[in-house]
C-alpha cells in the first residue's frame, strides 16, 4: 500500500511569512503523495476587526454567526488558501485548494446547540476519499481550508486538527496515512518549561501514565484524543512537533502509536 502524508499547518505558521515560506519549502521535499490542511484563525480575528466585527471566543472556540462565517470563508478559503497554493506552485508542486464542499470532499453536520451555541460550525461526518484520490491520482496536491459543508448549500467552520485527521482516516482506505501536526514547540513536552524536553514516543499506555502526572492537560488532552482516534481509526502514525519534522534528519518530535 502506497503512502500518504497529512500536514496540517495552524496560525502562528501562516502569520510569519518566513515561517511559512520555510515550512512549504520542506512540505513540497515530502516523498511520494501528500495533503496540506491549514487555519488562519489569527488573520481571520485580524481582517474580522478591520471590518469592525468582533470576534467571539469561548474557552478557546470561535463562535461563528453569519458575519463571521463570511469573514472565515474569506479568508480561509481565498486569501490564506490561494496564498499557500501560489507559493507551492513556486516550490514546483500542482497544488489545489479546496473546502470541504468541493467535489464534496468533506461533509459536516452543524453542531447541535448544547450548552454553548457555537453557531455555524461542523463536525465532519464523512470524507470522499475516492473523489480526494482522483486528485492525488491526477498528480494533484491537494490543499484543504477549515471549511466544510453540510450538503444542503451551507459552508461550516471547522477545526482544521478534525480535519487533518477525519481526512487521514478516509484515506486509510485506500493508503498507508500518517499524519503530521505542525505547531511551534519541539513537540509534546515533559516539561513545559522545558522546550528541548520532547517525549519522543506516546502510546496508549504511557498516554495514561502521563495523564495521571499531569504532564499532558489542558488543551493538549483534546488533542492527544483526536491522534488516538485517528490511530484507532486506520491511521498508521500521527506526528507532533515543529516543521523540523519533515526533514530526513530530525528525530526530535513526539509519535503517537497504538
Amino acid at each position: 500500500m502506497k503512502k500518504l502524508s497529512i500536514v496540517k499547518i495552524g496560525g502562528n505558521i501562516i502569520e510569519d511569512e518566513n515561517a511559512l515560506q520555510e515550512f512549504l519549502t520542506l512540505f513540497s521535499k515530502i516523498e511520494g503523495h501528500k495533503i496540506l490542511v491549514h487555519g488562519g484563525g489569527k488573520r481571520a480575528t485580524h481582517i474580522a476587526s478591520k471590518l469592525g466585527i468582533t470576534s467571539k471566543m469561548i474557552n478557546g472556540r470561535r463562535i461563528t454567526d453569519a458575519e463571521t462565517l463570511e469573514v472565515i470563508t474569506m479568508v480561509y478559503g481565498g486569501l490564506v488558501n490561494k496564498n499557500i497554493v501560489a507559493k507551492l506552485q513556486a516550490n514546483h508542486i500542482n497544488a489545489i485548494g479546496l473546502t470541504g464542499a468541493d467535489i464534496n470532499a468533506i461533509q459536516s453536520d452543524k453542531r447541535p446547540v448544547a450548552a454553548i451555541d457555537f453557531g455555524f460550525v461542523g463536525d465532519v461526518k464523512k470524507v470522499n476519499h475516492n473523489g480526494i484520490n482522483k486528485l492525488i491520482k491526477a498528480e494533484f496536491t491537494p490543499v484543504f481550508c477549515a471549511i466544510t459543508h453540510d450538503k444542503n448549500g451551507q459552508l461550516l467552520n471547522t477545526n482544521a486538527d478534525t480535519i487533518a485527521s477525519q481526512v487521514a482516516v478516509g484515506m486509510s482506505n485506500l493508503y498507508e496515512t500518517s499524519i503530521y501536526y505542525c505547531f511551534e514547540l519541539n513537540g509534546v513536552l515533559q516539561d513545559i518549561n522545558d522546550k528541548s524536553s520532547v517525549i519522543k514516543n506516546i502510546n496508549t499506555t504511557t498516554y495514561k501514565v502521563l495523564l495521571a502526572k499531569g504532564i499532558i492537560a489542558d488543551g493538549m488532552i483534546p488533542k492527544i484524543d483526536n491522534c488516538f482516534d485517528a490511530l484507532l481509526n486506520g491511521v498508521q502514525k500521527v506526528h507532533i512537533g515543529n516543521t523540523a519534522m519533515l526533514t530526513k534528519e530530525n528525530d526530535n518530535f513526539t509519535t503517537l502509536t497504538l
